[in-house]
């Protein structure tokens, strides 16, 4: 059995009701007035609360910040976890925005990202199936949550993927360092797909080649490059503004 902890994973676990929650553990002296959406969503939810020593809790998460809260659930890492490439093809919104992670092989960076997408709006991301991250616990509460709402589908290979985009009408963006086209003047506005590279290595060569274009985000300090997490919410909340604006 697997654990979600921290307050806002296990509420939105509860609230989106993609894996079964056994249980929900909750220290024995937590204030409770911050505790009550949680104990009245699982009281709904049918799923019981038991009140544990926080110790346990310190034990049973290896000393993880984990506030208090516990939830033993299904794991997430089994296939049900994702969905079929397809069934974010056949349902995207109008215009279509997807993410493409090519490589990101941080835990902590694919949660953080998944939030950011999450909260942009994306219809989905995909992720490959070999040297890449996959959903974990750490990724479910690094992403607060969002986990639990957006949908990841895994890829043997991001290149088809890439031309069966181009055929649904979407333009191909990759953010990377070190090209004159900044990411501000791009038409973001378009069926848009972005591809953002892994640690260290980016985008990788064959999958930059299939791109529409290339754009960057304009560096000014002594550190020529951002974190993979960071890239995204600048570029996926300029797609937001952009479109907010028609």
């Amino acid at each position: 059995m697997n654990q979600i902890y921290g307050l806002a994973p296990a509420l939105e676990a509860l609230r989106a009701r993609r894996r079964k929650i056994h249980k929900i553990l909750i220290a024995s002296g937590a204030h409770q007035s911050r505790l009550n959406e949680l104990v009245e969503t699982a009281r709904r939810a049918g799923v019981a609360i038991e009140k544990r020593d926080r110790r346990e809790l310190d034990e049973l998460t290896r000393h993880a910040n984990h506030q208090g809260v516990v939830a033993l659930v299904a794991p997430l890492g089994q296939k049900s976890a994702y969905v079929e490439a397809g069934a974010i093809l056949d349902s995207m919104g109008a215009p279509p925005l997807v993410v493409l992670l090519d490589g990101v092989e941080d835990p902590h960076n694919l949660g953080a990202i998944l939030r950011t997408c999450e909260c942009a709006g994306v219809d989905g991301v995909f992720i490959p199936e070999h040297r890449a991250a996959g959903l974990s616990e750490t990724v479910a509460k690094t992403s607060a949550g969002a986990v639990e709402y957006i949908r990841v589908a895994r890829v043997t290979n991001l290149v088809p993927l890439i031309g069966e985009l181009k055929d649904r009408g979407l333009w191909v963006v990759g953010v990377e360092g070190g090209t004159a086209n900044l990411y501000s003047d791009f038409d973001l506005k378009v069926p848009l797909a972005v591809v953002l590279g892994g640690e260290g290595k980016g985008v990788r060569r064959l999958v930059r080649e299939k791109c529409d274009a290339v754009v960057s985000i304009p560096m000014r300090g002594k550190i020529n490059s951002l974190n993979v997490s960071v890239a995204a919410g600048i570029v996926l909340f300029e797609v937001v503004r952009q479109r907010l604006k028609e």
